[in-house]
């Protein structure tokens, strides 16, 4: 009796905790709550940005990234458009954390706050920060930098912790559902005991965390961190690619290796910025006249060579499918020994039209014998591996960025600094078909060469064999 009326009591309990449902209306929250996951989505998308417009990778997108010969064979030889592309892709990536950040201000209590959408607009197109939102000096900016990185970290540990106790819960739960089924009374009080107490501590390390970390700070403080580091990377970004108004903080483009440890072999101020930031007389043309809006005139490049212009991979929709193709044909490249006539049929079936028409051309009337000729077998793998060399990059480059910004990933932080200029993104459609049907050329000559080698020397075996056995015969 003792141990039924235990479970009844626990049971009671247990179903109105599970049942509760956290205390958030349509009301202006005082503290950030379960909107803490969100924000601290947000603060992790915008730390990624603020990472990717430090001094090393200012440096590596001047010396690497535009650099590249895929890149400047397939995209544009023009620096000065290759720049405009990554300004366009930075000018995205804010606005869209930006779009966050204003949607959130709406449940701010401080009208400046509500307001945050036009004054952050004013900002971008004119430079004028009447409420000093930017941050002003190096030690602010890590000041602010290492809170940010410090609510993330904290509140990812809760939504760890929110998880462990939902399953110790459900565990419980389910233990009570079995309890009048237990074999002995002591053995089901026991585990109950243990898994009581077990929630007991996971709640209490649940409360901790919720107290330390963005669920229980102040929504328009927090929301006002989120506001002042968007207007500092926006700055960043002007200060860096030598738009508009980027003389009210100077200081932005010297080094900041106090934030960035790593980038102390690289200072910006001693190397990359001695002949000003990275800005071309393109650039300054284009947003020379602010008034079409910092956004409207930046992210146009995006559109137009995404969607509008019909020579890119980008606005045909095949970057991601010309990319997988190529990484097929690395494989298939590196070992020609190995595929079979099955695999040779799917790539021919993974082929658009229009590469299948080129190669048909390309290959019309060649009834060649590769048997033995190692000379020009060895010239063809010589080119697949340059072509390779400059093409492969940018397919791998495409299936990254693609998988990090997925619609089953949009929630998720990038992991890496690649761009879409260093991708097939933007390459022109007619020049990376020319090149894959390059490597198919190649691909099918190597490919015979090492099946017709691989039959002699079969043919050759066998002759020697039934040679050999012909010799030992009993007369």
């Amino acid at each position: 009796m003792a141990l039924e009326t235990w479970l009844i009591k626990v049971k009671t309990a247990l179903s109105h905790s599970l049942t509760k449902k956290p205390s958030f209306s349509s009301s202006k929250p005082k503290h950030v709550s379960v909107l803490s996951f969100e924000i601290a989505n947000v603060m992790s998308k915008l730390l990624h940005l603020w990472q990717s417009l430090s001094d090393t990778n200012v440096i590596r997108l001047r010396n690497d990234a535009i650099a590249l010969e895929g890149v400047r064979k397939l995209i544009s030889n023009n620096e000065s458009f290759l720049l405009s592309l990554a300004v366009a892709e930075f000018a995205d990536s804010l606005r869209l954390v930006a779009n966050s950040v204003s949607r959130l201000s709406n449940y701010c209590h401080e009208p400046s706050l509500r307001s945050f959408h036009r004054i952050f607009t004013e900002f971008a197109n004119s430079g004028l920060d009447p409420r000093a939102w930017t941050l002003t000096t190096p030690k602010d900016i890590e000041t602010k930098h290492r809170k940010l990185q410090h609510y993330v970290t904290l509140t990812a540990t809760l939504h760890k912790e929110i998880d462990a106790l939902t399953l110790v819960e459900g565990a419980f739960k389910k233990a009570l559902l079995n309890a009048d089924n237990a074999a002995t009374e002591h053995s089901s009080h026991k585990k109950l005991s243990d898994l009581q107490q077990k929630i007991f501590w996971q709640k209490q390390e649940v409360k901790n965390l919720k107290e330390r970390s963005l669920w229980n700070k102040n929504f328009d403080g927090v929301v006002l961190l989120l506001a002042r580091f968007v207007f500092t990377v926006l700055a960043r970004i002007k200060v860096v690619f030598g738009i508009g108004h980027s003389s009210s903080v100077p200081f932005l483009s010297r080094s900041l290796s106090s934030i960035y440890p790593s980038d102390h072999q690289n200072p910006i101020s001693s190397c990359s910025f001695v002949s000003g930031p990275l800005r071309s007389s393109k650039l300054d043309d284009e947003n020379e006249n602010l008034g079409n809006g910092f956004f409207e005139s930046n992210c146009k490049v995006l559109k137009l060579k995404g969607d509008g212009d019909g020579d890119t991979l980008g606005a045909s929709a095949l970057a991601l499918h010309y990319a997988n193709l190529v990484m097929v044909l690395e494989k298939m490249i590196k070992s020609p020994q190995l595929v079979g006539v099955d695999a040779r049929d799917d790539l021919y079936g993974m082929l658009p039209s229009s590469i299948r028409s080129s190669l048909r051309a390309r290959l019309r009337g060649v009834g060649f014998s590769a048997c033995d000729d190692h000379v020009l077998a060895g010239e063809w793998r010589d080119a697949l591996g340059r072509i390779l060399g400059w093409l492969a990059p940018l397919a791998h480059n495409m299936v990254k960025w693609h998988s990090e910004r997925s619609y089953e990933q949009q929630n998720l932080v990038p992991k890496t600094n690649v761009l879409l200029l260093q991708t097939l993104f933007f390459a022109n459609k007619e020049k990376t078909e020319a090149a894959i049907t390059e490597l198919l050329v190649g691909l099918n000559y190597v490919w015979r060469f090492e099946r017709e080698m691989t039959a002699k020397a079969l043919f050759e075996c066998t002759k020697f064999n039934n040679g050999f056995l012909s010799l030992h015969k009993p007369s």
